[in-house]
């Protein structure tokens, strides 16, 4: 057996892996030589630590083509499932998932829980194409998943249609071996200013998911709309959820909706992110119950994309039985480790209020075993270590973050100028906002999170997430041309080593990922600074 030995030096991580050649695996009925891949090993996003392209070895999905997963792994069956399936519709073939005792690659596609060593840590795998077979190891079901979505962009644009295509199938040849930068890549979605059903969430959660994006923070609640029930404050969906920015209809989750989209999240491995917005942002909940405002009286429903005028009433007791049972119920019904309290822009609740309030809901939180998240501005009541700040400025630089993070916290990065996927690309935008300037691609793309923001050191870094406010969205093609191609330009700063960001060779990658996603349908953003494959 030839072994070619590839040792590699990125990120910090040193690297020792194995190419195997042809002969170390069983030909079989895939193996043809003339399996010319449509796609590159070398146009993959996010970008892999460890890449080596043997263009030589491609290997053919044919027919007779099978899913190996090992014995008894129901996750790993469960991800071979998902992929066969993609791959029946495209090719027409059966594409039987089989199990085997042996942790051995054979002829087809195997999915390994076994072999892909320490250097792929908890969410990284190892992916090797040889023209007897795709081997994909990882060491825990997520690093299996992030492998599968490699190889869905390896394969040609076509296997992702939804009716048969004649193919063929080419796999290039080459081995990765990949694992993430930060442990948390998010994706935020407002479901507050407009309404999404679960059907589109769960769209958004296939798209971020090939993309390795792990966190979907949903913005359940805004002035403008209350989308998730509450067994105990009823009226705040059937009545506070009732409308949208521009006074449609609205909507919200009932606990079964939710459920789904919480199930449907973690079968892609991503973890629901519940945000409740307070003090501010709050009109929606003000409207519902006369008793949360501090005059008794309930304001109108509002439907337009003000922000900074509403106030939950921060003296009375009400208001915390309110956050109690709000929070009770919400993280009853989530099984991630965190939930958001919003904090932003509450500018109608005074300071030393503003300080009173979080100081009596972060204890609320940690009660029903949730790590808070919250908007950068709840730093200015310097809280617990424990709490989980999120940037969204335009400067770089803060001092309450900075010294936030100098006592330990954690935070997560969502420059507004940077990462909001809302803003405009440029003046003619016809969707989005411009208040953080407009944000091109190379924008989304051109900055380190590790060095991003002042006196923050990498290390203090949690992981980024690219939010997608709503005021100007209302239908899935709105979500989809803000989100790409800048989605995928964040979730790059997020999974792949600082080393290998460069916008010349990102664009490039970007390009081809055009193709892959006319086949799905996405209506993405055709920019000029990328150069877009046909």
């Amino acid at each position: 057996m030839v072994i070619a030995r590839l040792w590699s030096r990125i990120g910090g991580i040193a690297v020792s892996t194995a190419l195997v050649g042809a002969a170390a695996l069983v030909a079989g009925s895939g193996a043809v030589a003339d399996a010319a891949p449509a796609t590159s090993m070398r146009d993959l996003v996010p970008a892999p630590a460890v890449v080596a392209p043997v263009d030589a070895d491609a290997y053919r999905i044919t027919a007779r083509t099978q899913l190996r997963v090992q014995a008894g792994s129901a996750p790993a069956r469960d991800i071979a499932d998902q992929l066969a399936g993609t791959l029946r519709r495209s090719t027409g073939y059966r594409l039987p998932v089989t199990e085997t005792a042996s942790p051995v690659p054979a002829d087809g596609i195997s999915l390994l829980l076994t072999g892909a060593g320490p250097d792929a840590g908890d969410e990284g795998y190892r992916l090797d194409v040889t023209r007897g077979g795709v081997a994909i190891r990882a060491n825990g079901p997520a690093g299996l998943f992030h492998g599968v979505q490699t190889l869905h962009q390896l394969l040609p644009a076509a296997a992702e249609s939804a009716s048969r295509r004649p193919g063929p199938w080419a796999v290039p040849g080459g081995h990765v071996l990949d694992r993430p930068r930060f442990g948390y890549r998010g994706a935020m979605l407002d479901v507050a200013r407009h309404f999404f059903t679960v059907a589109q969430v769960e769209r958004y959660i296939d798209e971020i998911a090939l993309y390795k994006i792990n966190y979907l923070h949903l913005h359940l609640s805004d002035d403008q709309g209350w989308r998730i029930a509450i067994a105990s404050w009823p009226q705040l969906a059937e009545y506070g959820g009732g409308t949208a920015v521009g006074g449609g209809p609205g909507g919200f989750y009932t606990r079964e909706d939710y459920r789904r989209i919480v199930e449907y999240a973690a079968s892609r491995y991503v973890t629901v992110v519940p945000e409740i917005d307070m003090p501010g942002h709050t009109n929606a909940a003000l409207a519902s119950y006369a008793e949360l405002n501090c005059d008794g009286v309930a304001p109108p429903r509002y439907t337009g994309i003000d922000v900074g005028f509403s106030s939950l009433c921060v003296g009375k007791d009400v208001t915390y039985d309110f956050v109690r049972d709000v929070v009770g119920e919400l993280a009853a019904m989530t099984p991630g480790p965190y939930l958001h309290i919003g904090g932003d822009e509450a500018k109608s609740t005074t300071p030393q209020d503003y300080a009173t309030f979080i100081g009596r809901v972060l204890p609320i939180v940690a009660e029903h075993g949730k790590t808070v998240v919250g908007w950068h501005d709840v730093t200015r009541t310097s809280p617990p270590t424990s709490v989980v700040p999120q940037y969204w400025g335009t400067t770089g630089q803060d001092a309450d973050v900075a010294a936030a993070a100098a006592r330990g916290n954690r935070v997560v990065l969502s420059p507004a100028n940077r990462a909001y996927l809302d803003q405009k690309y440029d003046p003619s935008t016809p969707l989005g906002l411009s208040w953080a300037g407009y944000v091109e691609v190379r924008d989304a793309y051109g900055w380190d999170p590790g060095s991003y923001l002042a006196g923050i050191p990498a290390s203090s870094v949690l992981g980024v997430e690219a939010p997608l406010w709503s005021e100007t969205l209302t239908t899935t093609p709105d979500i989809e041309y803000m989100a790409f191609p800048r989605l995928p330009a964040i979730a790059e700063l997020g999974w792949s080593p600082a080393g290998s960001h460069d916008w010349e060779a990102f664009k490039r990658r970007l390009g081809a990922q055009g193709p892959r996603w006319t086949v799905m349908g996405i209506n993405f953003y055709r920019s000029p600074q990328v150069p877009w494959r046909s």
